[in-house]
């Protein structure tokens, strides 16, 4: 037989897009149509519906950038319609390309209550399932003109500021020019909807999809095409309405052939990942909410299979607030188990730059929301698109009461294929979670043929599983499943050729996949953090950003130690609902392109306001309740926020303070340049104002490496080969500028200020060697405005170091410092809290920060035989997409080398370099309200319990990775001491305390978490 596949493939194609799609309402009407046009915010649905509408038509333009346009559509059903279906389709001038990124508009009917949603993938509308002849309709849809910043065409990406013409990028600042509107109203009709040539779409795309994914020489593949085949010869060009019946008769047969017995089982459930903020703003995703859910509990409906997984509590939470009527369907349709709240957190955050204390709360607030609105103890971590995850989280889970996690973003790696789907992941204290990667690689699946048949190639574990999940629905910018998706996933429940499909929550397929695992003898382990591949400038982009979160996050650590320490000693209001709502508002700029510094100028602006704000409102809380600590104020207190003690303060308390005097600046003997010595440490700093040697006075040990400088400042081209904000590429390294020339160099009362002039930009730093510290400080004020560049700050250090040690949530990880394979060489920019740390068994140093993530540690050796490992900070970077403003303008920032330090050490100073002490009028001693004897285990969070009992909750870990034994002690008598999870509910776990006569005494294992519960006793 001649092989004519091509030619049948061919005449498929055209067939179904030009003639048979169409006929689907190929029965139609025109609307009525009239708009309001409304600039600025979007208003309030009563609004909308009240407006002055005037008339327009089909072609008219509407939409500049960020305005809503209300459209009122009208019209009648005409008599010989009586009985059919009828739908309006509703296309506002889309691109075709995707759903979220275009107009997008929500349909409410007249009383204000919301229909569904309409995006490029989704235009149709209900009307009447039977409709009576001379019926009437109205609605109204808030119509979004959204432009498109980045997607251009199905499959292409644009990336830097000639995207679009030249204006995409700067679309993304509101003070932008709106420019001219981008949308022209394309079709607005009344319809037939023609069930049966609809269903004759849904049977000839399943099998137009799944016929690629067969080999050539298969039978099925030849049993396929014969009958699309005879299908397209039954179908009448003429008369496709009438000959559908007849077309899906001959395709019956194939589409009933049932799957083999060993296919591979892919259990699909439908989800809309929606970037809380991204390529548009905070306020346009509270409206995206509305749309997704609206469509998904449209179509459960119709689909009482359909299963949908939303894993943001924060956006429900907009929901229930905004569009109240839609939140009750989604709780209407949870009761059915249909909506399946999931993923157990309050955004989906970066879990590389957020703190350890902040990811508890996002498994605190996420997991209290799912609980009290839906009832739902969640059990999965849902995170497909966070850029990386830290080796802490499993134990956080855990704690959390998760027992699942998902993610697909490590399929995005760049070097290393990930060796798993289907593992057990454990963290830094040995707890493991049983963790599932899609082997589909997207989190906006379709259930086309082609990625059902990658999720069966694709998946890693085939000789010990059989099932995957494969996550549908368009999204990012939201949309979720179609009914076309619904109808894929029904045709693929048993069809030959293609795997088992099955619609079902994901709690469902991680507990048989995982007794699918333990039945064959048991999953495989990674061991560590989940490091990407890819996107590593996330770590330094958008410093102003990083920097409103850093600060936060202590500022509401202090917030809370101090409002707790003054209620218990002096009944001060616990302040519970503002903590609350500025932990939510925190949690919330936590969203995996917020924090990391991915999203349009629009969204980091407000960002920047919105965590001056909460400063303002958290220094007031935290003065209130030192104020009602420190007594009469005659004298001054310092307060101690860190966790361990410093000039004479003890961690977590107050004393009236001592006066230190730091080293004075002298000149270099017979030389030009400066010294800082205070007796530990003696720095020297040069003419140029880089730093020519830093001595330990105690190891007689010089900290540089011969012949190098420290705090030298490098200059990077910085232009990735894509996704400028997200990434940073190998080969910047290639091209590099120390900037060695000072503009000046001099003596002031603080230390050695040094000003440096480079391209358009200025940095002026002092350097501080304060009395009694190891630590060399550098306070460094920057005007920026560099455009792709990358700059950094180096300190060659001579040490071997084997590895670097660098902070993560709840510890540390440590990291080669070689790059003897390609997963070591991938890793060569990484994520540190508060410290990065090398050396040698009895001696290193630290590199300590209060607001940078990014690091990079290279070892080279010198002709001398010696190992040098230089440390290097990044600073600051100057993308220009989808910011194109990106870090301009002027920063402040910190950092400091610590001289001949531990890991212990480098820790400590960390946590001082983020928590200054407070000088406060007042005369009191205040005494811990809770204190630990072991310096190696530190607490975290001190504060009075949610419910508000009065109780105080700590929580603590073990920072050393190893064994401790510790007594905490209250500054107040205790009733009882209880562990609990980070819900603060009771936990069985008697091996890791004990109730004393002294206190509470703790067995901690290496990198512990714990979290107790102390009951102060009555009248104390």
């Amino acid at each position: 037989m001649h092989n004519d596949r091509d030619v049948t493939e061919q005449r498929l194609a055209r067939v179904l897009d030009e003639r048979i799609r169409p006929a689907v309402h190929a029965r139609s009407v025109p609307l009525d149509v009239a708009v309001w046009n409304v600039a600025g915010e979007p208003v309030p649905v009563v609004q909308g519906l009240a407006a002055p509408y005037r008339p327009t038509r089909v072609g008219e333009w509407w939409g500049p950038a960020w305005s809503t346009s209300w459209f009122k559509v009208s019209g009648t059903i005409p008599a010989d319609w009586a009985g059919e279906r009828v739908e309006a389709v509703l296309d506002l001038g889309f691109a075709t390309h995707s759903a979220g990124f275009s107009a997008e508009g929500l349909v409410y009917r007249p009383d204000g209550t919301a229909v569904k949603a309409l995006n490029p993938r989704n235009t149709w509308l209900p009307v009447s399932e039977q409709a009576e002849g001379g019926e009437e309709f109205v609605a109204f849809v808030e119509a979004a003109a959204n432009p498109v910043v980045m997607h251009t065409a199905p499959g292409e990406l644009t990336f830097g500021p000639t995207s679009v013409g030249g204006r995409a990028p700067w679309l993304g600042d509101p003070a932008a020019d709106p420019g001219a509107p981008l949308y022209r109203l394309r079709r607005l009709d009344l319809a037939v909807f023609d069930r049966e040539i609809h269903e004759l779409v849904q049977d000839l795309e399943v099998l137009a999809q799944l016929m690629p994914e067969l080999s050539p020489d298969s039978p099925r593949r030849w049993q396929i095409l014969r009958a699309v085949e005879r299908a397209l010869d039954a179908v009448d060009l003429q008369d496709i309405s009438g000959s559908a019946t007849t077309a899906r008769a001959a395709l019956a047969p194939v589409l009933a052939s049932p799957a083999h017995a060993s296919a591979h089982r892919v259990s699909a459930v439908g989800h809309a990942h929606i970037d809380t903020a991204w390529l548009w703003p905070l306020r346009e995703t509270v409206r995206k909410v509305a749309r997704t859910v609206s469509n998904v509990t449209h179509l459960m409906d119709e689909h009482p299979e359909f299963r949908f997984v939303m894993s943001q509590a924060q956006q429900l939470a907009w929901l229930k607030e905004h569009r109240p009527e839609v939140y009750a369907r989604a709780q209407e349709k949870a009761r059915t188990g249909q909506f399946l709240p999931t993923g157990s957190l309050w955004v989906e955050p970066d879990t590389n730059i957020s703190g350890g204390e902040a990811l508890v709360r996002q498994f605190v607030h996420g997991k209290r929301f799912f609980l009290e609105e839906f009832g739902v103890e969640t059990e999965e971590m849902w995170l497909p698109d966070t850029f990386g995850y830290n080796a802490a989280l499993p134990q956080l889970m855990k704690l959390a009461g998760v027992k699942w996690f998902l993610t697909q973003k490590m399929s995005w790696n760049t070097t290393n294929k990930f060796p798993h789907h289907t593992f057990w992941w454990e963290g830094i204290d040995g707890t493991r979670i049983f963790s599932h990667f899609p082997p589909v690689d997207s989190y906006n699946g379709e259930l086309s043929g082609a990625e059902v048949a990658h999720s069966v190639r694709n998946f890693q574990d085939k000789a010990g599983a059989t099932h995957s999940l494969i996550p549908f629905g368009y999204g990012d910018g939201g949309g979720g499943p179609t009914r076309e998706m619904l109808a894929r996933a029904d045709r693929l429940r048993n069809l030959e050729g293609s795997a088992r499909v099955e619609m079902e929550g994901p709690a469902d397929f991680f507990r048989r996949a995982h007794d699918e695992y333990e039945a064959n003898g048991g999953a495989p382990v990674w061991t560590g953090e989940l490091y990407l591949e890819f996107h590593r400038g996330t770590l330094t982009s958008q410093l102003a950003t990083k920097q409103g979160n850093r600060r936060s996050e202590h500022l509401l650590r202090e917030a809370e130690l101090w409002a707790a320490t003054a209620a218990v000693r002096h009944g001060h209001p616990y302040p519970y609902d503002v903590l609350d709502r500025l932990w939510k508002t925190v949690l919330l700029h936590q969203f995996h392109d917020i924090l990391p510094g991915t999203s349009i100028a629009w969204v980091h602006r407000e960002a920047e306001e919105t965590y001056a704000a909460v400063a303002r409102e958290l220094e007031e809380l935290i003065g209130a309740a030192q104020g009602a600590l420190a007594g009469e104020p005659e004298g001054l207190v310092v307060f101690n926020s860190a966790p361990h003690a410093r000039g004479g303060v003890a961690a977590f308390g107050a004393a009236p303070r001592t006066e230190t005097v730091d080293p004075p600046v002298t000149p270099v003997p017979d030389g030009d340049g400066f010294v800082l010595d205070n007796g530990q440490v003696r720095v020297v700093v040069d003419a140029r104002g880089l730093v020519t040697s830093a001595y330990d006075h105690t190891a007689a040990r010089e900290a540089l490496a011969p012949g190098t400088v420290g705090n030298l400042l490098q200059l990077h081209q910085d232009f990735p080969n894509q996704w400028d904000a997200w990434d940073v590429d190998v080969f910047y390294r290639n091209t590099v500028r120390d900037l060695t020339t000072a503009e000046s160099v001099t003596a002031t009362a603080d230390g050695i200020r040094v000003v440096r002039v480079f391209g358009a930009s200025r940095i002026e730093q002092t350097l501080t060697l304060p009395a009694g510290s190891r630590a060399l400080v550098i306070d460094t004020l920057v005007d920026w405005h560099e455009r792709e560049k990358f700059l950094k700050a180096a300190f060659p250090l001579d040490v071997r170091a084997a590895h670097s040690t660098a902070e993560i949530p709840f510890g540390h990880v440590e990291r080669p410092t070689h790059t003897n394979t390609s997963w070591d060489a991938a890793k060569f920019e990484t994520c540190a809290h508060r410290f990065v740390h090398v050396g040698e068994p009895d001696w290193g140093a630290a590199l300590v920060n209060d607001s940078s993530y990014g690091h990079d540690v290279t070892r080279d050796i010198r002709p001398d035989g010696g190992t040098t490992t230089t440390v290097r900070l990044s600073l600051l970077r100057a993308a220009r997409f989808p910011d194109p403003d990106q870090d301009q303008g002027t920063h402040r920032l910190g950092y400091a080398l610590v001289i001949g330090a531990d890991v212990t050490d480098a820790r400590r100073e960390g946590y001082r370099f983020n928590l200054p002490e407070r000088a406060v009028p007042g005369t009191a001693t205040v005494a811990p309200l809770v204190s630990v004897d072991h310096e190696g285990v530190i607490m975290e969070a001190v504060k009075l319990a949610d419910d508000r009992s009065g109780d105080v909750v700590v929580r603590l870990y073990e920072s050393r990775g190893s064994r401790a034994a510790a007594t905490l002690t209250t500054g107040f008598p205790l009733a009882s001491a209880l562990v609990t999870d980070l819900l603060e509910r009771p936990l069985d776990d008697p091996s890791s305390h004990q109730l004393r006569d002294d206190g509470v005494w703790l067995a901690l294992r290496p990198f512990q978490i714990l979290t107790l519960r102390l009951r102060p006793a009555s009248g104390g």
